[in-house]
């Protein structure tokens, strides 16, 4: 999927959103993309490399659904807000039980806005971010009241990091480059 940033962030015109269930075929659309007229000209200030999982945290709650958890299915929506997050060291020295009830409360509010659909990526090991979360929506206002009541949510103080904030409005990578000349 390809999202225009045109306006929205300083350092960044454009974002594309690959799933693939082979890392070799990153590279080579990554490698057909640099090898074509306009290659040149692009380049790449963030990179965020991760794959689905079970959640530790969803199971309990959501056990039926948990394998669709495993796969991206872009919802298509108008807008994503994309960014990595970062977990401080004391989260993980939490004991299970105190972990699960603060991200039960934050599963709690997530399901309070049905039209934001969460992508729960992570990055353990594969990259600089522990996840990397997308957020697809038509309502941004939506968006703006789920972070906010995270925000306020127990779980919060154990956000180490979750910038940079990318937001996306979709468009054919066609539009994308009519729109940068």
């Amino acid at each position: 999927m390809s999202y225009s940033l045109v306006g929205l962030k300083a350092d960044v015109d454009f974002l594309l959103w690959r799933v693939s269930d082979r890392l070799e075929l990153i590279q080579e659309m990554s490698s057909a993309i640099i090898q074509t007229k306009l290659g040149g000209y692009f380049s790449t200030p963030y990179s965020f490399l991760s794959m689905t999982k079970r959640s530790t945290y969803v199971d309990k709650l959501d056990p039926e659904h948990q394998d669709r958890r495993r796969f991206i299915t872009v919802a298509n929506s108008k807008y994503l807000f994309l960014y990595p997050f970062v977990k401080t060291r004391e989260w993980y020295q939490l004991p299970h039980d105190e972990r699960q009830a603060m991200m039960d409360e934050h599963i709690a509010i997530g399901n309070k806005y049905p039209l934001v659909r969460l992508h729960t990526t992570y990055s353990f090991g594969l990259d600089d971010q522990e996840f990397v979360v997308a957020f697809e929506t038509d309502k941004p206002q939506d968006f703006l009241d789920l972070v906010m009541e995270l925000r306020e949510a127990k779980a919060s103080r154990y956000t180490l990091r979750d910038t940079p904030i990318f937001t996306c409005v979709a468009k054919p990578l066609k539009e994308i480059l009519k729109e940068l000349g």
